[in-house]
């Protein structure tokens, strides 16, 4: 079955100049079966040559754009079959969103200008850039077998979205797979982690840090 993409656009956020690029970038994910824009009547002047989208008045009450993209993304979430949601911000309010639909299992991808805060890359499955030349794929890391078996555990072990903790994957590993990250190279899953974030997403440093399989890569 082919995969299927969601696309919400904060239009009072972002102008109508990324249009083609967030079109782009949604397609390699699936087929954009739903591509809304968002914003009041002024803002989506810009907007008004992007045919592909469909444009979605929310007033100019204050936050109207962010509560209306949000009922809207949240209701095709639940009610509708979609493998992806491309949340289309800068805005860091939108981190609450993508967390809320990432723990329904289905993958967000954050697009955003170079002022995104952390917060709100860090919330999404993956983030792409958005800017005056097309974004790049960065080339992927190719999943070995224990990749598969470390995206395996995780799968079975994640919570609420976030993945496993960090500090619990060690035992499991050991205990299915006989596996002990301190006899790779890397020594510690961390460092293991970072040379692979084309495969996996880690939080900070910290007791409760978790881990994420990034789902696409493992398609």
């Amino acid at each position: 079955m082919s995969k299927s993409t969601a696309v919400f656009v904060d239009g009072d956020n972002l102008s109508a100049k990324f249009a083609g690029q967030i079109l782009r970038c949604a397609s390699s994910f699936g087929l954009a079966t739903v591509a809304r824009v968002y914003g009041n009547e002024t803002a989506l002047a810009c907007w008004k040559d992007a045919t592909s989208f469909q444009f979605v008045y929310s007033g100019s009450g204050k936050n109207a754009t962010d509560v209306l993209l949000a009922i809207e993304a949240v209701d095709h979430v639940l009610s509708q079959t979609v493998d992806t949601v491309c949340l289309c911000s800068s805005d860091a309010d939108f981190q609450h969103l993508a967390r809320f639909i990432r723990a329904r299992n289905v993958q967000v991808i954050g697009m955003g200008e170079e002022k995104t805060t952390p917060s709100l890359r860090r919330a999404c499955s993956e983030f792409q850039l958005l800017g005056d030349m097309p974004s790049r794929k960065i080339a992927r890391l190719p999943a070995s077998d224990l990749d598969h078996k470390i995206k395996s555990v995780i799968a079975a072990h994640s919570t609420e979205g976030r993945g496993m903790r960090v500090a619990d994957l060690n035992p499991v590993m050991r205990r299915l797979h006989g596996t002990s990250i301190s006899k790779t190279p890397d020594k510690n899953w961390r460092a293991y982690f970072s040379k692979r974030d084309t495969l996996f997403e880690l939080d900070p440093r910290g007791p409760d840090a978790h881990v994420r399989f990034k789902r696409d890569a493992f398609v």
